[in-house]
């Protein structure tokens, strides 16, 4: 009996070693299934973000396009409001133009012209134009000058300061968008 028993335990421990190896088999099998899978996961994770970021990089390029027409409409159409303002006093100087013609005294003519000059400085300095104060005299300042000539100093006490000023400067809300021009003594 011991032979068949020790045959019989051979066969057992045969079997369970066959069972062991079919289960770490399964086990490979289960893990290659779950790398497969796994890798699966990650090419389809790998898709979506893509895709993601091609979406994105598309609303982003959308919006640059947009604010670009944006802004370049905002340029175009700035000056649209001073324009508008604009219009009455080009008016008047058509009114003017055309009673020139008929009118016999000058003294009304130049009212008239007087008239539309202080109607367009008003609504120049509306929109922020403020004109320099006279330069003659003073210190020559690059900041707010431009020279356009040096001339020979009446007096010692005039070398370096502005003799004449030919065009005013303008000041756009307090920045200077046009320089005084101005002779200087030497």
């Amino acid at each position: 009996m011991p032979k068949k028993t020790l045959k019989k335990d051979k066969e057992e421990v045969q079997e369970m070693k066959e069972k062991e190896v079919n289960a770490e088999e399964q086990v490979l099998g289960q893990e290659e299934v779950d790398e497969l899978s796994r890798e699966d996961q990650l090419e389809q994770e790998v898709a979506e973000l893509k895709d993601k970021q091609i979406r994105l990089f598309a609303e982003f390029e959308n919006f640059k396009k947009r604010t670009a027409k944006e802004r370049i409409d905002l340029f175009r159409n700035a000056g649209v409001e001073f324009f508008e303002s604009m219009l009455p006093i080009l008016d008047d100087f058509d009114r003017a133009a055309k009673h020139k013609e008929e009118a016999e005294e000058t003294h009304e003519l130049q009212k008239g012209f007087d008239l539309i000059h202080s109607k367009l400085l008003g609504i120049l300095e509306q929109k922020g134009l403020k004109s320099m104060d006279s330069s003659v005299g003073k210190d020559f300042d690059t900041d707010f000058h431009e020279a356009i000539t040096q001339i020979q100093a009446p007096s010692d006490n005039m070398k370096g300061k502005v003799i004449d000023e030919t065009e005013k400067g303008y000041f756009l809300n307090d920045k200077v968008i046009r320089y005084a021009k101005v002779v200087v003594g030497q």
